[in-house]
């Protein structure tokens, strides 16, 4: 049970990361897409989504560390490489 909640936890982690990551691409590669009346500031709004990544990052990185065994922390790291391709 506890590995099965780790990894849904590592799961949905790295799922919010990416999630922001996505959020970010668009604003860089089409900010004309995003209405002006909602975001009129787009680095305001990109500032936002990096606290966001910064955060489930750094909650991933403690669940990592303090919760997982090593042979496990190696295949996570492989992950999040993969995610950030």
């Amino acid at each position: 049970m506890r590995e099965l909640l780790i990894g849904a936890a590592r799961t949905y982690y790295i799922g919010l990361i990416n999630k922001h990551i996505s959020n970010v691409e668009v604003l860089l590669n089409n900010p004309a897409g995003i209405g002006e009346a909602e975001h009129q500031d787009i680095q305001a709004v990109i500032e936002v989504e990096l606290g966001r990544i910064a955060d489930y990052n750094d909650k991933l990185e403690v669940l990592i560390k303090y919760f997982t065994k090593p042979q496990q922390n190696e295949t996570t790291e492989e992950k999040k490489k993969d995610a950030k391709s």
